[in-house]
């Protein structure tokens, strides 16, 4: 990357830098100056629901992708206990040509993990999901390179995050599981070796074994104390090999996940993923987590709404099929251990496969608050 375009990146976002510092003071200010009835009426009740969901539980979601932001911009309405737990292997896209040309960490999951932690803005999201379309910022999003930028000062990827949820004021928090440069290795069925998020997202159905390199590579102590003191921790959903498992190969993350008390949640994915996992079931899909994780997940939460029809011969023509349980499934997922949870999660309004997040957030508000009303009268 040339100068100019190393200057136009530092222009812009220390604009948006400030921009977001000056909306902070002037929110201060207006607080302050006076307000008509109806704001008064508007505060307390914002200061009620704020009141409400800082009581809420300590949920840890490890994951990334789309199927993490869209959990977490549902929960954030019944909780500001949020900790994401975010991987940092992604290959793709503006993520992967900033890590390749500048060195720093894929920003792409976390941005739209914060993005969708933060409180409602439409103009400040559209700011930040902007996308350049021409010259050699072309394909990269404005949170992106204010994510750069912020690495860039502060010399620390983690700082910069921090950084960044502070000026968002996000309900909860969002942190990358390591803070280390790792690359995601696997081994197929027929003896090949696959490097790197894209190839594994292209053959992941053929994968006997995988893991990160370096394997030294250590887990932020964050991360783990976060998991050891939650109400509940959440998986997915989420692409299975290049989402969800990158972060449960920090042995560090799967130790900490075998010994914190908190009940482990899995939500499977509603489809297959093309490439990924084709020809998988819903229970490989479990075992897999299982044997990542080095342990049983205590509740999996499965959609039994099925796709309409036309959507779904979309998806089919795409490679995608629809993930479920048989009678089989459910009685081997009771002998293992867990409890299975059938609902309606579904949710096509935007004309996508999606989950719908406010169900989704209502299950795991009620799982986490019956294990910590069951934990405590027991102690």
């Amino acid at each position: 990357m040339n100068w100019w375009s190393a200057f136009t990146i530092g222009f812009l976002t220390g604009g948006i830098i400030a921009l977001l510092g000056a909306r902070l003071f002037q929110e201060e200010v207006e607080e302050g100056a006076g307000e008509s009835q109806d704001k008064k009426n508007g505060s307390v009740m914002t200061k009620a629901f704020l009141h409400k969901v800082s009581q809420g539980p300590e949920i840890v979601a490890i994951g990334g992708g789309t199927g993490l932001s869209t959990l977490l911009s549902g929960l954030k309405y019944y909780t500001r206990n949020i900790t994401a737990i975010v991987t940092v292997t992604d290959e793709g896209g503006s993520s992967g040509r900033l890590r390749g040309e500048w060195g720093v960490l894929p920003p792409g999951d976390i941005r739209n993990c914060m993005l969708a932690l933060a409180e409602d803005d439409s103009s400040l999201n559209r700011l930040l999901n902007y996308r350049f379309d021409r010259g050699e910022l072309k394909g990269h999003s404005m949170g992106n390179l204010i994510l750069l930028a912020a690495t860039e000062m502060t010399g620390d990827f983690r700082k910069a995050v921090e950084e960044l949820n502070r000026l968002l004021a996000i309900r909860g928090k969002v942190i990358p599981v390591t803070n280390e440069s790792v690359v995601l290795c696997a081994a197929t069925a027929d003896g090949d070796l696959l490097r790197g998020e894209l190839d594994i997202a292209s053959r992941g159905s053929r994968i006997e074994s995988i893991w990160i390199e370096p394997d030294d590579a250590r887990a932020f102590p964050e991360a783990l104390a976060a998991i050891e003191n939650a109400d509940a921790v959440v998986l997915g959903p989420g692409s299975l090999f290049t989402s969800i498992i990158p972060n449960l190969m920090f042995r560090e993350v799967s130790e900490a996940l075998k010994r914190t008390a908190a009940p482990k949640i899995y939500i499977t994915n509603l489809m297959t993923q093309p490439g990924e996992t084709d020809g998988m079931t819903l229970m490989d899909h479990i075992r897999w987590i299982t044997r990542a994780s080095g342990t049983i997940p205590d509740y999996i939460l499965v959609n039994d709404e099925e796709v309409p029809s036309t959507l779904l011969a979309t998806y089919r023509a795409a490679g995608a099929s629809p993930l479920s349980l048989n009678e089989e499934n459910e009685r081997t997922l009771s002998l293992m251990g867990s409890k299975l949870i059938l609902s309606g999660f579904l949710d096509v309004a935007g004309g996508n496969v999606r989950h719908n997040s406010q169900k989704v957030s209502e299950t795991l508000m009620r799982i986490a608050r019956e294990e910590r009303d069951s934990s405590r009268w027991k102690s």
